[in-house]
Order: structure tokens, then C-alpha cells, then sequence
């Protein structure tokens, strides 16, 4: 019996964007399973909680069958380890995310040598989101429907 493939996409995902729902659908036509893993991050001060942030990504991602989304607030490789995840899967808008994800990958790889790291850009259209950019935006009110899963787009107008 072929061994289902099972990545793991972490992340504070604050808030889940169309760039990182772009990631998603990619990976999920690579892997068995692609399990979107949300953060804590207490150390980033998110603007939205833990909860909500699970919430808003199990959102976006109901239709997508073999995705499911998971919180977590320990290291990567030891939630990789619980769900039998080999590999992980990192996205790349620009060349200045590189270096910090290229560091990360390496880490990675230092606390577990079977851990792979696979790096997937989005679509030139979603390559210039980031959540910085949408808290940037809530902040002032500002349109961000074009950045956000409508579903996501909705609970955050309903936060408000």
C-alpha cells in the first residue's frame, strides 16, 4: 500500500489571505493531505485571536477536500512529528522572503533530517499579499475584499 503524502502548511495565517488560499490549493495538488497549521505567535501580537484565526481558515478551506486546519503553539517539527506530516510547505512572494525562509527550512531540517521543505510561490496576481499588509488596511478601513476569501471577508466585517 502506497503511504499517503501529508504536508503541513504553518503559519499565523492573521488573517488567511487569497495569497495563502492560493498556497493551499497548490500544495493540496501535490500532497495526500495538507494540513494548515495556525499558529499562536503570541510574540507577533496578532490582531485577531487564536480562535479566530482557526475559524476563519477552517472557513476558506471547507471546500477543499484533504485540507484541515489545526492550531498549534510549539515547534513545527513536533506538530509535523503528531500528524505524520514529511514535509513542510512555505510560500514565497518575493525575493526578500528568501533568506528568512531559506534560514527557516535549514532549522527545520537541523531538529529533524527527514523533514522536507517545499517552497510554493502563489500567482503573480496574490504575489504582493500579505497579512501585514491587510491589518495595514483594517486598521483605516480600507478595501481588502480582493484580498481575502469572501467567507473570511464576511466574519472579519462581522467583527467589526
Amino acid at each position: 500500500m502506497k503511504s499517503r503524502k501529508i504536508a503541513l502548511y504553518p503559519g499565523t495565517f492573521d488573517p488567511i489571505t487569497n495569497g495563502h488560499y492560493d498556497i493551499i490549493e497548490r500544495a493540496r495538488n501535490l500532497f495526500d493531505e495538507v494540513i494548515v497549521a495556525v499558529a499562536e505567535s503570541k510574540d507577533k501580537n496578532p490582531l485577531f485571536t487564536l480562535e479566530q484565526r482557526i475559524h476563519m481558515a477552517q472557513i476558506a478551506v471547507k471546500n477543499l477536500n484533504g485540507v484541515h486546519v489545526v492550531g498549534f503553539n510549539n515547534l513545527t517539527v513536533e506538530l509535523a512529528h503528531e500528524h505524520n506530516a514529511g514535509v513542510l510547505i512555505r510560500g514565497l512572494r518575493a525575493v526578500s522572503d528568501f533568506e528568512y525562509e531559506l534560514q527557516l527550512g535549514y532549522l527545520n531540517n537541523s531538529l529533524d533530517e527527514e523533514i522536507e521543505t517545499v517552497y510554493l510561490m502563489p500567482k503573480l496576481k496574490h504575489a504582493f499579499i500579505s497579512s501585514s499588509i491587510v491589518r495595514n488596511l483594517l486598521k483605516f478601513n480600507g478595501k481588502t475584499e480582493h484580498l481575502l476569501p469572501i467567507e473570511v471577508q464576511k466574519i472579519i466585517g462581522s467583527l467589526n
